[in-house]
């Protein structure tokens, strides 16, 4: 019998997966001999993150390809566990906004960097890096890095040099947050890039960053090696492992298999059926607070079901989050918006995102749909990937549950990417067509930015922003202008408050749970530090 024909409580009985466990990850590889340090991590990627410069594959490919053969001119704090990060210097050592103009941000450059190739990073790589992903008309234009970075800095109007190691950003608008969005440019080296013949394609096989890993030995779909950069500028993130060997495993079971056999070191995402199994065989599983929550993004587009607020507001009250997080082995918390209610942007919403059947079910029937009429729509949603969480178990539970109400979800079930390029393109978009009213999409919250701005103000509406569900509200727009014009950080936090309030109470989005990102480290892996966010850094390991 399929999945989606069973009711939650069977899917909570029968577990996530069964009892039958799949073969191992084939062809999997050894330590290497000659003492070097090389650690085998087993991720939840069906294929290896872009190499380029801008990884794919979401927020969770930043710890591949992304702080490890790169680095961003303003970075995260990676090395604590028992509170959130903050922004830290990277390739500049320093920016500030021009207190006689806002909108224009002055960014001063580390000296002493070079590439992987030898060549010297300045302020004319910044700028060649702005142009490779912001400007279509340049030379080395790459549009599918761009595909991945333009959204995450939709405030950058302009972007110049001042001399050797001063670059100026001008941004659209006033807006306090700004240096937010630079933790996701990475800067790659335009000598690279001329050495290949001015290919993309070549640089993926031979990327050069900054980063404190070069890429080794690199196989699609299946695996990718990572070596130390003994000439790394920042000695207090100097590799600890020689190597380490990012094996694609997206099947939850089979990377826990991997490691309960030894053909893999760490994993990501343990299958939690298998969590007391891990423990018992030596494995630690390491999760922490994490600013990402697994939801449903509504469309709001003319004609789309989910315009009515009461069926919106049945969506949330439909879900047993308890035994969403029962579904997980405990791996996750439940939702009850976008952000944590320990987050200070979470404030007082009115609406309460619960469990209530009852009333769920009566305020379908007051739309007009039923358990005998009921409501039938499609939803799109990924197969699995790094911070989708177990994407199809828990999908088809909720499905169970909005049976339950009387709404019918079919799923249109795609690859991580795929969801990815439907969420930038919007509910209006070409991937879109064809009856979808909801995209699964799960994210970080790590900062304002990203756990509000970009759903919610009219101004970030796909394909400009990623405000999937093509959401336009003055109010909603004048809180938000208004935190980003106001430089002291906690009448920020008073705002976005108000922001996050009146996502809630409105119910725009379907939220489930909060991600605990867990990893299962083998009894010989050290020194792994679980940061509060989805940057995680692999150069402790040991």
């Amino acid at each position: 019998m399929p999945l989606s024909s069973l009711s939650r409580r069977a899917l909570l009985g029968a577990g996530a997966f069964g009892l039958a466990m799949p073969q191992a990850v084939p062809g999997a590889l050894a330590q290497s001999a000659g003492g070097e340090r090389v650690l085998r991590y087993g991720i939840s990627m069906a294929d290896v993150p872009l190499t380029t410069g801008q990884p794919d594959r979401g927020a969770g490919a930043y710890q591949f390809t992304g702080y490890t053969l790169y680095d961003p001119l303003v970075a995260w704090e990676m090395d604590v566990a028992e509170r959130p990060g903050k922004l830290v210097p990277g390739l500049a050592t320093s920016w500030e906004a021009d207190p006689a103009d806002r909108t224009k941000w002055v960014f001063k450059l580390r000296p002493g960097v070079t590439f992987h190739d030898g060549s010297t990073f300045d302020a004319d790589a910044v700028i060649w890096n702005f142009e490779k992903v912001l400007n279509p008309q340049a030379p080395h234009f790459d549009n599918r890095q761009s595909a991945q970075v333009r959204p995450r800095l939709p405030s950058v109007a302009s972007w110049r040099k001042l001399d050797a190691m001063t670059v100026e950003v001008t941004t659209k608008a006033v807006d306090s947050i700004f240096p937010y969005q630079m933790l996701w440019f990475l800067i790659s080296s335009p000598a690279q890039y001329e050495k290949l013949g001015r290919s993309w394609e070549r640089f993926a096989n031979e990327p050069s960053g900054t980063g404190p890993f070069r890429m080794g030995r690199l196989v699609p779909r299946a695996s990718v090696e990572l070596l130390k950069n003994p000439g790394y500028w920042n000695p207090a993130r100097m590799a600890k492992a020689d190597r380490i060997i990012l094996v694609c495993a997206p099947e939850a079971v089979t990377r826990s298999n991997a490691l309960l056999t030894g053909q893999v070191d760490l994993i990501e995402t343990p299958a939690p059926d298998v969590v007391a199994r891990l423990r018992q065989g030596g494995s630690r599983i390491v999760e922490n607070v994490t600013p990402h929550v697994w939801n449903y993004h509504l469309s709001l587009l003319e004609g789309s079901p989910w315009r009515d607020l009461r069926l919106r507001k049945a969506m949330n009250l439909a879900i047993n989050r308890d035994e969403v997080v029962q579904l997980m082995n405990g791996l996750a918390k439940p939702a009850a918006g976008m952000v944590d209610p320990s987050s200070p942007w979470f404030g007082n919403p009115s609406f309460q995102i619960k469990y209530d059947p009852d009333e769920a079910r009566r305020l379908v029937q007051a739309a007009g749909f039923s358990t005998r009429n009921p409501l039938r729509t499609k939803f799109l949603i990924a197969t699995g990937g790094s911070g989708q969480m177990l994407s199809l178990p828990i999908n088809e539970y909720c499905q169970a549950a909005f049976r339950e109400i009387g709404v019918e979800i079919e799923f249109q079930a795609v690859e991580l990417e795929v969801l990815y390029t439907c969420w930038r393109q919007g509910a209006a978009g070409e991937l879109a067509r064809g009856g979808i009213t909801a995209n699964n999409v799960a994210y970080v919250t790590s900062d304002p930015l990203y756990a509000l701005v970009r759903f919610f103000h009219s101004n970030q509406i796909a394909p400009t922003g990623v405000n999937w569900s093509h959401y336009r509200d003055a109010e909603m727009d004048r809180l938000i202008d208004t935190a980003l014009r106001t430089f002291d950080m906690e009448e920020v936090d008073r705002l976005m408050a108000k922001v996050h309030e009146k996502a809630v109470d409105e119910a725009l989005l379907v939220y489930v749970v909060h991600d605990t990102n867990p990893h299962a480290l083998g009894r010989n892996v050290r020194g792994y530090t679980q940061a509060q966010h989805w940057f995680q850094d692999l150069t402790t390991l040991a």
